[in-house]
């Protein structure tokens, strides 16, 4: 991985495995960052902790505490973080055109494919019961499968969704649909889950999905 003196190894991501702070860690690999990582158990309500609160109000994960303690949180700005801070990542294309690209759809993967899932999500568990409307699932699958088939039709005809190279609006995107697998929603034809194996099959990836589930085990 590709590492400088510049490169601060303060900094550290708050996360739970299964949850969206894989996007976060997977775009620190793809930079090559160093970076520690705390697991955050929200399945037993660490994220309504106190000390977890003074980190992120919300009691959600990722978040991000940088190298002069500032904290980010939401996947789509620590992200874009980590592209901009390790540009020879090439997690934003140099190129103008697939840089904006790479905006469009990460915008895309966040308010159109993860905003479904997060409905059904809510509805199905991670809401108190008495403000669950389990009927609304059937509206936020349908909205799922129109986004899903706008971006299979990128797809098809690019490599990436920013064009030729990987960025993360790949890993956004890709995150989702895996997301959509687990939620036992049916990704359609051939060009999703061909896309998600070709990214979650990245080195990045793998080292992501490793140092979540280590982090984890090492509090069990």
């Amino acid at each position: 991985m590709h590492r400088s003196s510049m490169e601060n190894k303060m900094l550290t991501v708050y996360g739970c495995p299964n949850s969206r702070s894989l996007r976060a860690v997977w775009a620190l690999e793809e930079a090559g960052a160093d970076y520690d990582y705390v697991f955050v158990d929200l399945f037993k309500g660490a994220g309504r902790a106190p000390d977890f609160l003074a980190i992120n109000p919300g009691g959600k994960v990722p978040a991000l505490r940088l190298e002069d303690g500032s904290i980010v949180t939401e996947t789509g700005a620590i992200a874009l973080w980590a592209a901009e801070r390790f540009p020879a990542s090439g997690l934003l294309p140099a190129d103008a055109s697939e840089r904006a690209q790479a905006y469009r759809w990460l915008c895309f993967g966040l308010t159109e494919l993860d905003q479904a899932l997060w409905t059904i999500a809510k509805h199905r568990f991670a809401l108190p019961e008495k403000r669950r409307v389990p009927a609304i699932e059937d509206t936020a699958r349908w909205e799922f499968e129109k986004a899903a088939a706008l971006l299979s039709a990128r797809l098809e005809a690019w490599s990436w969704l920013a064009g030729a190279h990987f960025s993360i609006a790949d890993i956004i995107a890709s995150h989702c649909l895996a997301w959509a697998k687990s939620a036992k929603l049916s990704l359609e034809g051939t060009t999703l889950p061909a896309y998600l194996e070709r990214c979650l099959a990245r080195p990045a990836a793998q080292r992501a999905l490793a140092r979540e589930a280590a982090a984890k085990g090492k509090t069990q």
